[in-house]
């Protein structure tokens, strides 16, 4: 039961930051807007929820003695991947932080970033939030009060992984994998290669009827020609 609560906030996790790096790259953009930054600042801190989600229940499982040896090395695996998902998050906190600094909205000399994407990114936010629709309180000085805040939070966030660190000591290479190194790839390549070979078997298939059908009519014709030929010669 908690093994299977652990992977369900480790996935929301990864996807509200996969949503948020999204956002990040739209900062400075024809996209760029009041509405972006207050996305960004809603979206980060549902991230930092989960986060803080993930590492209760991950840091009490682990050091929960009565857990088996199976349970621990899969507890160890989801720390693991929810470590990199905090380094990831924290190192776009860092670069939404930057953009926002040397693209302030506040600014209207600041030129924009040409990135050719144009667009309301409502979307992603609201993939992230899960909510169908997103109301925003504008104000005009978010970005000037957000970035105090976001490198507040990004402090936050350092802390808490050092924490982490404190409490709970898993070693990144000392946990094993479920997959052989590569097995991803592997698996496209052996699929495609079985779809190559039923290509190919197809083939070979089509090209052996062709064969008999050639043959066939081949000896129809000589055939033909044989009863021709005596025909004449009884004929003459």
């Amino acid at each position: 039961m908690v093994k299977e609560e652990c992977k369900a906030l480790l996935d929301a996790l990864n996807k509200v930051t996969a949503c948020y790096r999204q956002l990040v790259l739209t900062i400075g953009g024809t996209s760029d807007s009041q509405n972006l930054r207050e996305e960004l600042k809603k979206t980060r801190q549902k991230a930092q929820e989960l986060a803080v989600a993930n590492r209760n229940k991950l840091t009490a499982a682990l050091r929960d003695k009565t857990v088996s040896k199976e349970d621990r090395a899969e507890f160890e695996r989801l720390w693991v991947l929810f470590t990199s998902c905090m380094e990831i998050l924290e190192t776009d906190m860092k670069r939404a932080l930057e953009l926002g600094q040397e693209f302030p909205l506040n600014v209207p000399k600041k030129h924009l970033m040409q990135t050719g994407m144009s667009g309301g990114t409502s979307g992603v936010a609201a993939r992230a939030m899960s909510v169908q629709n997103m109301k925003y309180d504008a104000d005009h000085n978010i970005d000037v009060v957000d970035l105090k805040d976001l490198e507040n939070e990004i402090n936050q966030v350092g802390e808490m992984m050092y924490e982490m660190e404190m409490k709970v000591n898993v070693p990144q290479w000392t946990v094993e994998a479920k997959q052989d190194p590569g097995a991803e790839l592997n698996s496209a390549i052996s699929v495609a290669a079985s779809s190559i070979g039923m290509i190919e078997v197809e083939s070979k298939s089509y090209c052996n009827a062709r064969k008999a059908v050639a043959g066939s009519v081949f000896s129809a014709v000589l055939l033909i020609a044989v009863v021709l030929a005596v025909c004449v010669v009884k004929l003459s």
